[in-house]
């Protein structure tokens, strides 16, 4: 049995499906039964389990062999670092005293130690921690999911503008969901030992210009790029809805990720699927 944590979000539910396409039992964890309906017609188990009930999700690990840890994020009106911190937390306690075969972490691109940069050092400590566990353990390093563009199709359709927190032509690996779960799903059933990380991004480097000429030719009418200046990060953030705590990690994740505080992989596991194709397909669900 695999057990797939966050399988109600984008990646989580890519790798439940990924596993479920190769016939594999699959439990999915979820706070909401309800959104895991798809997954249980496929033929998924559905676990019912807030993550900070610790003794309820460890009873879920116990009766699995293989595990997918996504640390779920948490509510921008939080504050974000301090909430995601305590999930992660929780997750490892969780996963105490399990008999495991193998578990394989969502991690992201930029993980890395240090004071204020929100989810890259959080991240980071939850590959530490299980790293020192006693079951094998693989992190894979998701590039900037192309999902996150998702809330972009109402402005673009709207306006025609795709309003970005990263500058106009900076080039940012980027992957879609569905290849993260394809490789995850390949990490969850190979062989029952440490390996990474892996850094996997999509076919090539995108920009976000690159994502407004996407969504301009799948929506057939001009749409344009609207960059958020670096020093109106924080107030930019904080406009839609985050709150202090939280505008100020995603400000300083932002300018981590723009100003490259990381070692970029030269060798990263590339995925099938293009921007273009990702945005097309966007548009086209929306119609529909």
């Amino acid at each position: 049995m695999h057990i797939v944590l966050g399988a109600t979000g984008h990646v989580g539910s890519a790798v439940a499906q990924a596993l479920l396409e190769r016939s594999e039992p699959v439990t999915v964890v979820t706070r909401d039964a309800h959104k895991a309906q798809a997954l249980r017609t496929k033929g998924a188990h559905v676990a019912q389990v807030d993550v900070f009930d610790t003794h309820a999700l460890r009873r879920v690990f116990m009766g699995g062999r293989r595990v997918f840890v996504l640390n779920p994020p948490a509510s921008p009106s939080s504050d974000t670092s301090a909430q995601e911190s305590r999930s992660a937390h929780a997750i490892v306690a969780a996963l105490e005293g399990c008999q495991l075969e193998k578990i394989v972490a969502e991690s992201t691109y930029g993980a890395q130690p240090g004071e204020g940069v929100g989810d890259l050092s959080v991240l980071y400590e939850l590959e530490k921690a299980l790293a020192a566990g006693p079951t094998p353990f693989s992190a894979l390093r998701a590039a900037y999911y192309m999902s996150n563009w998702d809330a972009s199709l109402d402005t673009a359709r709207r306006q025609g503008r795709v309003h970005s927190m990263f500058p106009k032509d900076f080039e940012l690996p980027m992957v879609a969901p569905h290849d993260i779960g394809q490789f995850a799903a390949k990490l969850m059933l190979g062989p029952a030992e440490s390996s990474g990380p892996f850094h996997v991004e999509g076919p090539e480097r995108y920009s976000p210009g690159d994502v407004a000429r996407a969504f301009s030719e799948a929506l057939g009418k001009p749409v344009e790029l609207v960059e958020t200046p670096r020093e109106q990060l924080e107030q930019a953030f904080s406009s839609l809805g985050f709150s202090g705590a939280a505008a100020k990690s995603y400000a300083a994740m932002t300018r981590a990720t723009i100003d490259q505080r990381y070692e970029p992989s030269t060798r990263p596991v590339r995925g099938a699927i293009t921007l273009r194709e990702y945005i097309t397909a966007l548009v086209r669900r929306s119609s529909g």
